[in-house]
């Protein structure tokens, strides 16, 4: 379910709106990569510690954990729509990141392909680096030194076949 930006507000503390607006569409794109990362690493800290606080609470509404008040708590909406706003959060940083990451290695691997072929090209003006005079191996099958097997696979199959027979009878007494 998607939460709207006025649930996110009401969730969130003032310092956490601010880095969640940084997350959003048109802002995260104007972010540079240092400062992606260094939002991404506060952004996982508050997460993890709203998870946290969500865990305590829902152990106190059962029953299982000591009250950190007075009293145990009896509600922990708050802190569950905090947990999953600054979850899509990270989902949506951890995606731009990812997005970021393909595109730099599409670029990477146009600019090696761009590379090889003028080096390619380069080598093919320039000629061969050997003297093509002389004859090389190069590419050739190399010829097994394995004696050919001169004994017929049918027939070896046959005296298989009549081994196999042959201790099934002797089982079978």
């Amino acid at each position: 379910m998607a939460i709207s930006r006025k649930e996110e507000a009401r969730a969130l503390s003032a310092d956490e709106r601010a880095l969640v607006e940084k997350s959003h569409h048109p802002a995260v794109q104007h972010l540079a990569d240092a400062e992606l990362a260094s939002l991404v690493k506060l952004l996982r800290e508050r997460r993890d510690k709203a998870q946290t606080e969500a865990h305590r609470r829902r152990r106190e509404m059962r029953g299982k954990g000591a009250p950190k008040g007075a009293g145990a708590s009896k509600a922990d909406e708050g802190s569950q729509l905090k947990l999953a706003v600054l979850a899509m959060t990270m989902r949506r940083l951890n995606g731009e990141a990812e997005r970021r990451r393909q595109l730099a290695a599409r670029v990477s691997l146009v600019e090696n392909a761009r590379k090889a072929l003028s080096m390619k090209q380069g080598a093919a003006a320039d000629g061969p680096e050997f003297n093509t005079r002389t004859a090389h191996k190069g590419m050739r099958a190399i010829v097994s030194r394995q004696p050919e097997n001169l004994i017929r696979p049918m027939e070896l199959g046959r005296q298989r076949q009549a081994a196999k027979v042959a201790q099934a009878k002797r089982d079978a007494r």
